[in-house]
């Protein structure tokens, strides 16, 4: 058998119909057929993953370019595309009027998925490349988000929550909270018998890499059993990124 093509990576933003279906394809066998989640909009004949915010978005999408096919995709939204949505699309889980009060330039990012191939590769690299450079391009200034943890039993993922909590909560002008109805609180042990090495293998990779960029989570959870998922919102401040890491994700020398 002729080995597989030596991956060709490049990122490019959606723009077409065709762009956009392709991450909705990626996004419906990440998201629907891999984890379970499921949603009004959702077309199982089709197999597009999608909700009403698609079109206010930007797709931020990876290529590779040996197979001709789209295996990483990211949606972002700036402030002026939330305000012809109405609303960002992580309002309806966390209170996001401390971020919305600062003045500062805001960029939402979500659905952020791999190809099942490609993780644990440079991948998620390119991606974060991608986004370095639509950063500055607009001159973002705080990054957030909903990130999620597989499944809804919050006994099981009481150990990486609380490690959350107690190590990452963001600082006041930063700190988003749960809405009030769903709040989920995630300091559920103590930090006197909480193993911090196990709790920390079980984040998701996605979350750690945000931690180490110099990231924070908001305060509490929300448990979204639609999507089948436990969801912490992260909160990057640009001025106050690590910055040897955002240098690697820049692509720029360690």
């Amino acid at each position: 058998m002729d080995a597989q093509p030596k991956p060709a990576f490049q990122v490019r933003l959606a723009e077409t119909e065709e762009d956009l279906r392709a991450a909705q394809r990626l996004r419906y066998a990440v998201f629907v057929e891999e984890l379970g989640g499921s949603g009004g909009l959702v077309d199982h004949e089709n197999r597009l993953e999608k909700d009403r915010f698609d079109p206010f978005f930007d797709h931020m999408l990876l290529w590779d370019t040996a197979r001709g096919a789209v295996v990483g995709a990211y949606r972002v939204m700036r402030d002026d595309q939330a305000e012809a949505a109405g609303q960002f699309y992580s309002a309806d889980e966390y209170d996001l009027s401390v971020l919305q009060g600062s003045g500062r330039r805001l960029l939402e990012l979500g659905r952020s998925c791999l190809h099942p191939d490609y993780r644990g590769s440079s991948a998620l690299f390119h991606l974060w490349t991608g986004l370095a450079d639509y950063i500055r391009v607009h001159e973002i200034e705080i990054l957030f988000g909903v990130a999620s943890f597989h499944g809804t039993d919050v006994a099981a993922l009481a150990e990486p929550l609380s490690l959350l909590h107690h190590r990452h909560l963001a600082p006041a002008d930063l700190r988003v909270r749960a809405q009030a109805e769903a709040f989920q609180p995630m300091d559920l042990i103590d930090t006197s018998v909480l193993d911090t090495k196990r709790a920390m293998l079980a984040v998701p990779a996605l979350i750690k890499a945000y931690l180490r960029l110099g990231g924070f989570v908001g305060e509490g959870a929300y448990v979204d059993r639609a999507f089948n998922t436990t969801d912490v919102c992260l909160v990057l401040d640009t001025e106050r990124m690590n910055a040897r890491q955002a240098r690697l994700y820049q692509g720029g020398a360690a």
